[in-house]
C-alpha cells in the first residue's frame, strides 16, 4: 500500500498526478463527531433523492420486495441486508442529523484548500452507506475527491497506472461504468483499506471500485469540480474540459459522479 502523505508540499506535488493516495489524518483533521451510521441510514434512506440499490443472490422477488420495504422496515432489519446507497445534497440535513457538518468539516476544509492556492466550481460532500459485502459499480468521477471513512471497513479498489487500463479521452464518456470491474492482473491494482478515520485521494476520471468488509460501512466523500491550482488543472481535467467546449449543452451536467445505481 502506498504510504499516507503527511505534508502540505506532498499533497500539491500528488493531487493531479495518478495513481490515487491516502491521506494522513493529521492532514484533514476535521473536528467532527459522526452521528451513528446507524443513525444516518435511517434518516437518509426516507429522503426523496436519496438513490440506494439492494443486492444479494438471484431471488429477483426478494430484491424487489425489499426494494419497496427500503423506506419504513425496522431499521435492525435493513442493515441485515446487503445494499449501497448514496446521497448526493447533504445539505438537507445540514439542521438535521447532519447538524455541524458545514461549520465543522466544510467550512474549515474549503478554508485550506483556498489557503494552499486552489480553486473549485463546485465542493459538496457525498455520502456513502453500504454493508457487508456490497460492492459499488466501476466507475469513474469527474471530480477530484477526498474520501473520509467515517464507520466501518471499505477497500478502494483502482490501479498503480490508470493511464494504461483507461484514457482521459474514454473516460470522460463514461467507457468505465459498470457494474464489475473487467478483468485485470490484480498485481495491477492499487487497493487501499480504509478503516475509520482514514482518508484517501481520489483523482479525477480515474476508474475504481469499492468493497466493504464490515456490517456496515459509511464513508463521506468531498467532491471538487473543476479544481484548479493557481490557474493549473489536471489533466484529466483538462481532457474533460476540451469535451465539454465541443459539447456545451452537457457542461456540467454530470460534474459529481458517472455511476449508476
Amino acid at each position: 500500500m502506498t504510504n499516507p502523505i503527511t505534508t502540505r508540499d506532498d499533497f500539491l506535488d500528488r493531487w493531479c498526478i495518478p495513481p490515487n493516495f491516502p491521506v494522513d489524518s493529521e492532514l484533514i483533521s476535521f473536528d467532527y463527531s459522526s452521528p451513528p451510521a446507524i443513525e444516518v441510514l435511517d434518516a437518509v434512506r426516507q429522503d426523496e433523492e436519496v438513490r440506494f440499490t439492494i443486492l444479494g443472490d438471484d431471488d429477483w422477488a426478494l430484491r424487489m420486495d425489499r426494494t419497496a420495504a427500503f423506506r419504513t422496515a425496522p431499521i435492525d432489519e435493513i442493515v441485515t441486508w446487503p445494499f449501497r446507497l448514496v446521497h448526493f445534497n447533504l445539505t438537507r440535513f445540514y439542521t438535521g442529523i447532519l447538524a455541524g457538518f458545514h461549520e465543522q468539516v466544510m467550512i474549515p476544509w474549503r478554508t485550506r484548500m483556498s489557503g494552499w492556492g486552489f480553486t473549485w466550481q463546485r465542493c459538496a460532500p457525498l455520502l456513502f452507506l453500504s454493508t457487508a459485502g456490497a460492492a459499488s459499480t466501476y466507475h469513474n468521477d469527474n471530480s477530484h475527491g477526498l474520501v473520509w471513512q467515517i464507520e466501518g471497513t471499505k477497500t478502494f479498489h483502482s490501479y498503480h497506472d490508470p493511464d494504461s487500463v483507461l484514457s482521459a479521452e474514454a473516460a470522460v464518456v463514461g467507457e468505465t461504468t459498470a457494474e464489475e470491474p473487467p478483468e485485470h492482473d490484480p498485481a495491477e491494482w492499487l487497493s487501499v483499506r480504509m478503516e475509520p478515520g482514514e482518508s484517501l485521494w481520489s483523482h479525477a476520471l480515474t476508474p475504481h471500485w469499492v468493497t466493504t468488509e464490515s456490517p456496515l460501512a459509511m464513508s463521506i466523500t468531498l467532491a471538487h469540480g473543476g479544481l484548479c491550482h493557481q490557474g493549473h488543472f489536471s489533466d484529466r481535467e483538462l481532457a474533460l474540459r476540451a469535451y465539454w467546449d465541443k459539447h456545451p449543452d452537457e457542461a456540467w451536467m454530470h460534474d459529481l459522479r458517472n455511476v449508476r445505481y
